[in-house]
């Protein structure tokens, strides 16, 4: 409940976002308050710091044209809230939950506070069942589990904006039980040309209905930049848990966010800890992910496909380090595929979802899809190993069985990996089972004697008769 309270004059210092103000009034770490300036201009804020004399409110937005002398704090009395409601659908936010796309104020039906509700661990449910992204790599191989966190591990330069719209814009639910489905996007630090295509993408497809944008500049402030998950995920929540969807939480790139922490944890004055960021780096990424699950008593589920950049490719950076610790596995893009014109270039070895058997098979996707996943993997990893003995032994010093694999390796990267447009499961499993119709049967031994008749044996010609 706002509390009417204006404080004149209690302000000592400003630095960059930061303001340091005399605390002459009751009031709670977390708490939201308005920044009024001299021109009646009002800046969202929220107290981060506060002892026994003085309190530090972070302005969420530019502090430019403040003064000392003439700036008024006016204390809300409750943490940062989202009003929100069921027209929230097909709008596009800024940073902080406000319209930008020109249409009139959300109608309010809920006011939920943006860090989320405590929940009983009791209450999660396993995750289940299948979403269907229309990207094979990620469908056949790593499938996504409704109620999932599973990140994509990129580069700087890897087209990983347009695999975060390829899969906000084509992602879909299997099942025909007439549950509802939707998107949350969320841009974190993102140039104009790149949230003016996401817009774009989005209205073109139609996807844009039954899609909610945050869209945060990489000229907004570094501390608006910490909330925008937050607004994203809260508007996921109001949809999974208040309404019954099924919601798909896309956001890019949690690097732009956790390099925003660190700049944020600097000006406070807290100790760094690996490469600078805060020693809390771990249990702060966490309030983000764990807010994805299936609640027990609720028909809806928060999925989420966390994006971000590894810095120098490196995999065992804090950001993709501390990422994988919480989350359900990773799809990592590959920068040798993508200098091989393969898109999108996922590298399905070091590629993992850990929930995959939680959504794939009999009832969910289909009876062979589990055997299917196992035998490709197994195949394509045998072949990598066989192009580096060609390496050192060249392709003629190879057994003819290895020059196989070497060909298999090659066509499943240019036949199942590779895609130009969306892709359904059915026929990324009839694209694999053709892959494999070119290995001998020997070699598929993760497959039983019945997939091999069904699947690999049915479009082998009969032998013609001979002529007496």
């Amino acid at each position: 409940m706002r509390a009417d309270i204006t404080l004149n004059g209690t302000g000592r210092s400003i630095e960059g976002p930061l303001l340091t103000l005399r605390r002459n009034v009751d009031i709670g770490l977390n708490e939201a308050v308005d920044v009024i300036g001299q021109d009646g201009t009002s800046r969202l804020g929220r107290v981060v710091a506060l002892d026994d004399d003085s309190m530090v409110v972070e302005v969420l937005e530019s502090t430019a044209g403040l003064a000392l002398a003439d700036m008024r704090l006016r204390v809300r009395g409750e943490p940062l809230t989202f009003p929100i409601g069921p027209d929230i659908l097909g709008r596009v936010l800024d940073g902080i939950g406000r319209p930008v796309d020109g249409g009139p104020p959300i109608a309010a039906v809920e006011n939920p506070r943006i860090d989320g509700e405590v929940l009983n661990p009791a209450r999660r449910a396993l995750p289940t069942d299948f979403i269907e992204t229309g990207v094979t790599a990620i469908d056949l191989m790593n499938s996504l589990v409704r109620g999932q966190k599973l990140p994509i591990f990129s580069g700087g330069g890897l087209p990983h904006d347009r695999l975060a719209m390829e899969i906000a814009t084509q992602a879909r639910l299997r099942s025909d039980a007439g549950e509802s489905f939707s998107i949350i996007f969320a841009g974190i630090g993102i140039s104009y040309d790149t949230a003016a295509n996401f817009r774009h993408v989005m209205e073109e497809t139609g996807a844009l209905a039954h899609t909610v944008m945050f869209l945060n500049m990489a000229n907004d402030p570094s501390a608006q930049r910490i909330l925008t998950p937050r607004y994203a995920l809260t508007a996921a929540e109001y949809l999974a848990f208040g309404l019954g969807h099924h919601v798909l939480v896309v956001m890019t790139d949690i690097t732009n966010y956790c390099e925003a922490l660190r700049e944020v944890s600097a000006g406070h004055g807290e100790i760094p800890s690996r490469k600078g960021y805060p020693g809390y780096l771990y249990s702060d990424l966490a309030t983000l992910y764990e807010r994805a699950g299936w609640m027990t008593g609720s028909s809806g589920t928060v999925t989420q496909v966390p994006i971000l950049t590894m810095p120098s490719d490196d995999i065992s950076h804090p950001v993709p380090d501390l990422t994988g610790y919480i989350t359900e596995g990773q799809i990592v893009l590959d920068r040798v595929l993508d200098r091989k014109g393969i898109y999108p270039p996922i590298n399905v070895l070091p590629s993992l979802s850990r929930l995959i058997d939680q959504g794939i098979g009999a009832g969910f996707t289909d009876a062979d899809h589990p055997a299917l996943a196992q035998q490709l993997f197994a195949t394509y990893s045998k072949a990598v190993r066989t192009r580096v003995l060609a390496s050192v032994v060249g392709r003629d010093g190879l057994t003819e069985i290895d020059r196989q694999h070497l060909d298999f390796a090659d066509r499943f990267e240019t036949d199942l990996v590779h895609q130009d447009g969306r892709r359904d499961l059915e026929d990324s499993m009839e694209t694999a089972w053709a892959l494999l119709r070119t290995l001998p049967g020997s070699e598929l031994m993760r497959l039983s004697d019945a997939q091999i008749e069904r699947h690999l044996m049915g479009d082998i010609p009969e032998p013609e008769p001979q002529d007496d």
